[in-house]
């Protein structure tokens, strides 16, 4: 493993299994929401995000997570492993609600400097509605890519202990 694809639901633990992947292999970590928002929460227009993924895939190793569906058709070709973290909702959201306490004074380390965590009616529905209208292009496009790479789907936190071993 060499270039890792983490990808899964908000909450669901890409930014944890990304940093224990990147020291378990001696890999750098890139967390696709930390380079992504610019000040003042605003993305960047599409061709400068695409410049700036096809930058990062081009890299020579890297454990990434991150969903961003727009970049899945630079990010899933370049990778060699991708790791589909597909846990039932509740968990995320629960995590989520987790993840606000914890964060609330405090950056959280995988999102730009300033962040302030957000937990909204938009983002717990988005969660919520993730594997029903996600998942099954997620699959699809795992599926399309799975003769040449490696691809792992973890369904809970046990699968993701046992992965790590």
């Amino acid at each position: 493993m060499k270039k890792v694809l983490v990808i899964g639901n908000g909450g669901v633990g890409k930014s944890t299994l990304s940093v224990q992947l990147g020291a378990a292999l001696g890999l750098p970590v890139v967390h696709l929401d930390r380079l992504h928002w610019k000040p003042g929460w605003t993305a960047p227009d599409r061709d400068e995000w695409q410049e700036t993924v096809t930058k990062l895939v081009a890299a020579d190793e890297w454990v990434m997570d991150g969903n961003y569906g727009g970049s899945l058709n630079l990010r899933i070709p370049a990778a060699d492993t991708i790791i589909y973290m597909d846990f039932p909702p509740l968990i995320c959201l629960w995590r989520v609600i987790k993840r606000r306490f914890r964060y609330r004074n405090a950056d959280r380390p995988d999102m730009a400097p300033g962040y302030q965590e957000q937990l909204n009616w938009a983002f717990m529905k988005w969660i919520w509605g993730f594997r029903k209208k996600q998942r099954p292009r997620i699959l699809k496009s795992l599926e399309t890519y799975s003769e040449n790479k490696a691809v792992v789907v973890l369904t809970g936190p046990s699968q993701v202990s046992s992965f790590l071993g």
